[in-house]
């Protein structure tokens, strides 16, 4: 007879269906797990046939999930409701953050928490979350068993390498990742009003950025469509990356800024501190003053900007790809046993 130890489980990962622009996507991410645990578990990939909207093409979704569901379920996330008619006992749901119930209202904040938070959490045996912060806002939203939250981070990609470069005091180029309204853009330019440098923003444009960007007579370099190849260039030719977000489930910019030896500045909210570690400026976002100021500590402080970006390669350390893959194959083996 075949030993149960010797075979691989079936783990059946749901992921939505794209959006034609706006996202920066985090099937990436298990798309990383599963290549690294290809030895370890039998991975099959459910990618639903309708974009998250409406209610009929929703309940569409849920539906052919439940047909393709196996003895492992994992929905990966901005689609929880995908668990409405899955097996309780065999799915994991990933949680990636709560920000469209922190700015809704209503009966619009009911509804999201009832199809992405509550019944979710009742239809699963195990919920992860990318951070501590984000474990604890589920929690904020929707009571539950704590235990059944298992914080598990992102792992940095590997495609993010060292890449020295001398720092250019003269005129950085600061990088910004997004252009959301939590990315907090008009403080930011606000903050590096008469600041010799070029903002580098990645994202989509905004008419509002761009009247304030030439209000304060701000070099910048709006770009938007790169590839992943061309984003990673961008943190390479960047000296300072910012995310001062007013929220982030996890903020992934910091780890790639750190793993490429950039120095950054972000927020002392929610995941950031947790993420950034010691290898970060942290400032309020809401105070324009304290951007600029964290931004001309890193331009004029030498010592200090050189040890933070030291401390950032250590930082990154915590999020190991393999350690992270190897704790999900850890969850996926308490749901077979």
């Amino acid at each position: 007879m075949e030993n149960k130890q010797t075979v691989k489980p079936r783990v059946v990962f749901f992921h939505r269906r794209p959006r034609s622009v706006g996202n920066y996507s985090v099937e990436f991410i298990f798309e990383d797990v599963r290549k690294r645990l290809r030895d370890k578990i039998d991975a099959q990939i459910v990618v639903s046939k309708y974009e998250s909207s409406g209610f009929f093409k929703r309940l569409y979704n849920c539906v052919e999930a439940w047909w393709k569901q196996g003895p492992v379920n994992h929905v990966t996330g901005d689609v929880n409701f995908l668990g409405l008619f899955l097996k309780r006992r065999a799915t994991i749901q990933t949680i990636l953050d709560c920000v469209h119930l922190n700015t809704s209202a209503g009966i619009k904040y009911k509804i999201l928490k009832l199809f992405w938070v509550s019944i979710p959490e009742r239809r699963c045996k195990y919920i992860t979350a990318i951070s501590e912060s984000t474990k604890q806002e589920i929690l904020r939203h929707h009571k539950c068993d704590p235990n059944k939250i298992v914080v598990i981070p992102v792992a940095i990609s590997p495609k993010f390498k060292r890449t020295d470069k001398p720092f250019n005091k003269e005129r950085p180029v600061i990088l910004q990742v997004g252009t959301a309204p939590n990315k907090n853009i008009p403080n930011l330019i606000e903050a590096v009003k008469g600041l010799p440098c070029i903002l580098n923003i990645i994202g989509k444009q905004n008419d509002e950025y761009i009247a304030l960007l030439k209000k304060y007579g701000v070099e910048y370099k709006y770009e938007w469509g790169l590839t992943d190849e061309e984003i990673i260039q961008r943190y390479e030719q960047a000296d300072i990356v910012n995310l001062v977000s007013t929220y982030e489930g996890f903020g992934m910019p910091i780890l790639e800024a750190q793993a490429v030896g950039r120095a950054v500045i972000t927020s002392n909210l929610f995941s950031m501190p947790e993420v950034a570690g010691d290898a970060a400026v942290m400032v309020d976002p809401f105070i324009v003053s304290e951007i600029r100021k964290g931004l001309e500590k890193i331009i004029n402080n030498d010592s200090f900007r050189d040890d933070m970006i030291k401390r950032g390669f250590e930082n990154i350390k915590r999020f190991d790809p393999d350690v992270i893959a190897t704790q999900y194959l850890d969850l996926y083996k308490k749901i077979i046993v």
